[in-house]
């Protein structure tokens, strides 16, 4: 299947709420920060929700609301939240075994595919959602001088 962009909109609908932590977002206030469609957030939310990263809350003054600390979200958790199946594609069917290359190229990829698979959520665990808001204001101050 392989990453698509909703891991990117995980992190960002989750960094924005751990910025604003002191009040419930709207999926259209969201949508706005990531130039996007409101129910194309609502869905990675609901997928969010599903995983225990967020809550949300029906009526006026409702809201998206992380449902842990942000220092307690990683990368990693909204990548698995949201993605389905191996990040890299795998053949779509099996090569050729006539083929001294065909027979043994799925075991030799899969075994390098895993371990770079592994790589990838290793580095996505290291960095929490608090981390991210870190940057985001440092990269802010800067602008402002």
């Amino acid at each position: 299947m392989g990453v698509s962009s909703r891991s990117a909109v995980a992190i960002h609908a989750l960094t924005m709420l751990a910025r604003w932590d002191d009040r419930s977002l709207t999926s259209a206030e969201i949508a706005d920060s990531l130039a996007s469609n409101p129910v194309l957030v609502r869905r990675i939310l609901g997928s969010l929700r599903d995983a225990g990263l967020v809550w949300s809350t029906e009526g006026r003054g409702g809201g998206w609301t992380l449902a842990r600390a942000p220092r307690e979200i990683t990368l990693y958790d909204a990548y698995a939240a949201v993605e389905m199946g191996p990040i890299l594609s795998r053949h779509p069917h099996p090569p050729s075994e006539a083929c001294e290359v065909g027979r043994h190229m799925q075991a030799v990829l899969e075994s390098e595919f895993r371990d770079a698979e592994h790589a990838m959520e290793e580095r996505l665990g290291r960095t929490t959602i608090a981390h991210l808001v870190q940057q985001t204001l440092a990269r802010e101050r800067e602008l402002a001088h």
